[in-house]
């Protein structure tokens, strides 16, 4: 089994319950966490998700066909921008997690659904070296979260947990690893059903996977994906294949 390497300091001082110290700078080359946001149409977004990063966190927007300018107002927000040609959300990831240099590296819905501080919280226990992955759990608001979407979920969470033994409740629309970790499981999914073999690579690579709850509010204009029944059914899809290849 191959653990993800770990180093003994820390390129920055902890900042107490705010973990990351330094001034906020997206764009910062020396960042430490370094915050992927797959976008596609998030124009409407962006502004305040990238306004909500935790400071020495930099935004790597990678765009994946956006026809919106999300590309253009992510790079004048001080974001860096990546441009992924290949539609799909795992191939969006990829090249994020390619382009970060940091440490750490974040993944996040760009669609403000979820709170940008929270990668702080998430990230203390891979600093603090008790887990080697954290994954969100997502606490919906009213109106958040599609009954079709969660009964997928919900569906999903037991066949993981019939499959590995892992209790995980979600696998988020927010996780946090360290980059070279991620690399070496060799992620080859690029669709929707990157984020299930993230999960399914670290378990058979004797990670220490945990979750910890996160606010999930309304998402800022139209889902492309869990937010519709065709879109739902489609990641059901890409997931049920990849758990079928773990019998």
């Amino acid at each position: 089994m191959t653990a993800p390497p770990r180093t003994h300091e820390s390129p920055a001082p902890l900042d107490g319950p705010g973990l990351l110290a330094g001034p906020a700078s997206p764009g910062s080359p020396d960042a430490w966490v370094d915050v992927v946001l797959p976008c596609l149409d998030e124009a409407g977004a962006l502004a305040a998700v990238i306004a909500g990063l935790p400071s020495r966190c930099r935004a790597v927007v990678v765009d994946n066909g956006s026809s919106d300018g999300s590309a253009e107002l992510a790079a004048g927000l001080g974001a860096t921008v990546v441009r992924e040609p290949r539609r799909g959300y795992g191939a969006a990831v990829h090249a994020g997690l390619l382009a970060a240099t940091a440490e750490l590296v974040a993944v996040c819905d760009a669609d403000g659904s979820v709170d940008l501080a929270d990668v702080a919280r998430l990230a203390r226990p891979v600093v603090d070296g008790v887990w080697d992955l954290t994954v969100a759990r997502r606490r919906p608001a009213p109106r958040a979260w599609p009954a079709h979407a969660r009964l997928a979920n919900r569906a999903l969470a037991l066949s993981l947990r019939a499959r590995t033994g892992l209790t995980l409740a979600d696998l988020g629309p927010l996780r946090v690893a360290r980059r070279e970790g991620l690399l070496a499981l060799r992620l080859a999914d690029r669709r929707s059903g990157y984020p299930l073999e993230t999960v399914l690579r670290a378990h058979a690579a004797g990670w220490r996977i945990g979750q910890l709850d996160v606010a999930y509010a309304p998402r800022v204009g139209r889902s492309k994906v869990t937010g519709t029944l065709r879109g739902t059914v489609q990641a059901a899809r890409d997931m049920s294949r990849l758990l079928a290849e773990t019998r």
